[in-house]
């Protein structure tokens, strides 16, 4: 049995981002040399989440309008009385989710048709990682 780390790092220019990490999770698995197993892809932060669905500009656009609606960031939040002002990226991650676990097969992701693996950023335009962490044959 294998077992490989890897951390990415991120940092966004803006508060809110969605960025497709599928080419280096596939980078990871390639340096790992396992051909059959699991990766797991884990933002490594509370305001930041990691989740599969298709790479498609209204798609990205639709799930900010969405998560704003849900959580506006200029609400009032009980945690921002702490003094943050991040309130909503709380809210926002724990509905996107936090990792994502993906079989491997054949040295490749087993993927369904369109799925891509996303971080998304709900508190950015700070240094940020993910970690992916590979297991197998």
């Amino acid at each position: 049995m294998k077992s490989y780390r890897e951390e990415l790092w991120v940092e966004t220019q803006s508060r809110r981002a969605y960025m497709n990490i599928t080419p280096q999770v596939e980078g990871a698995i390639r340096k790992s040399g396992v051909t059959e197993g699991l990766v797991l892809v884990n933002a490594m932060h509370i305001t930041a989440s990691v989740y599969i669905n298709d790479d498609e500009a209204g798609l990205l656009k639709d799930y900010d309008e969405f998560l704003e609606k849900l959580a506006p960031h200029d609400a009032p939040y009980r945690h921002n009385d702490t003094g943050e002002d991040n309130g909503d990226a709380h809210i926002k991650r724990q509905i996107m989710g936090r990792d994502v676990t993906v079989a491997i097969t054949n040295g490749q992701l087993d993927f369904g048709p369109w799925e891509q693996i996303f971080y998304g950023e709900f508190d950015g335009r700070r240094r940020k990682r993910v970690l992916i962490k590979v297991i197998g044959e």
